[in-house]
């Protein structure tokens, strides 16, 4: 009996570690179910590069006069985001890039623009849920990428103890790599203290604005989607997916994820949440906690 429920609990491979914590002892229980690890994704890794490259080149484009520094060092980079520009917003020469009149979106907008849809953070509409990420406008088919889990990432042996104390924001990959998404207190202090620590003169290896009201990335809001319940289903789920070494440095500027030891053999995490299925303007974003390898 003692070892039936010890291979029953090994199969579960929970996602959120203060979660799981608090509610062992309830019934329902809202669960994804997966036949092996491998198969825990909803689309591609290619697929999951290209959305996110799509919507990094909009957001560098839309910033593109606040890139001096970066296109100063890197020419040929400066010549080929000039040829996504429009036709009124392409100069001639070089230390005229600063000065056209590019239109500057906000990165909502952006996202928008580029995606067709805009995500944010506001009241959930579950009772005593607190925030939630709602679509606000246009529409997200099924297998989109529509929002990040952003934060700290620690591999196994990695200190996480003092950062995961009254910490709800703690996500477990399946391979027990943990993103801490964590915006306030310590795990807010020791995100930016690794980020400072990765930057390359002007190049920004993450994303420090998730920290703040006004995330550059819209996309980075994943820490505030909610648990589904039997009466709010889930309508997305959560996908790994390891940033490759060619990801174009400038754009990491807007990746909202960092490594707490440094080691250049890694590769960045990042967690995306892909829809289940298509989702209309106004609908809020679940996902499901639980996920069961069987």
């Amino acid at each position: 009996m003692l070892r039936a429920l010890r291979r029953r609990w090994d199969a579960y491979k929970y996602r959120f570690v203060p979660w799981l914590a608090l509610n062992l002892r309830r019934k329902r229980r809202t669960l994804r179910y997966v036949p092996e690890s491998s198969q825990d994704k909803i689309i591609s890794d290619e697929d999951v590069f290209e959305t996110l490259l799509k919507i990094f080149k909009a957001l560098f484009i839309n910033d593109f006069s606040r890139q001096t520094h970066i296109l100063a060092l890197l020419p040929e980079i400066r010549c080929k985001y000039l040829e996504l520009l429009t036709v009124e917003q392409k100069q001639s020469e070089v230390n005229s890039c600063n000065h056209h009149s590019q239109h500057v979106f906000s990165p909502e907008e952006v996202l928008f623009n580029t995606l067709g849809f805009s995500v944010t953070r506001d009241r959930s509409s579950l009772v005593s849920a607190g925030t939630g990420v709602f679509v606000t406008k246009g529409f997200v088919p099924k297998g989109t990428v529509v929002s990040m889990y952003p934060g700290t990432v620690y591999r196994k042996h990695e200190p996480i103890f003092f950062q995961s104390l009254g910490n709800p924001f703690i996500f477990r990959c399946i391979d027990g790599v943990l993103i801490d998404g964590n915006d306030k207190g310590l795990s807010r202090s020791v995100y930016r203290s690794c980020s400072r620590r990765d930057q390359l003169g002007p190049f920004q290896m993450s994303d420090e604005s998730w920290l703040t009201a006004a995330p550059q990335n819209p996309l980075a809001v994943g820490q505030y989607v909610n648990n589904c319940s039997h009466e709010k289903a889930a309508n997305v789920c959560y996908q790994e997916f390891d940033v490759p070494g060619y990801f174009p440095v400038e754009l990491k500027q807007y990746l909202p994820n960092i490594v707490y030891s440094h080691d250049i053999e890694s590769h960045p995490r990042c967690v995306v949440l892909v829809t289940l299925r298509d989702i209309k303007q106004g609908e809020e974003l679940f996902s499901n906690y639980y996920t069961v390898v069987s």
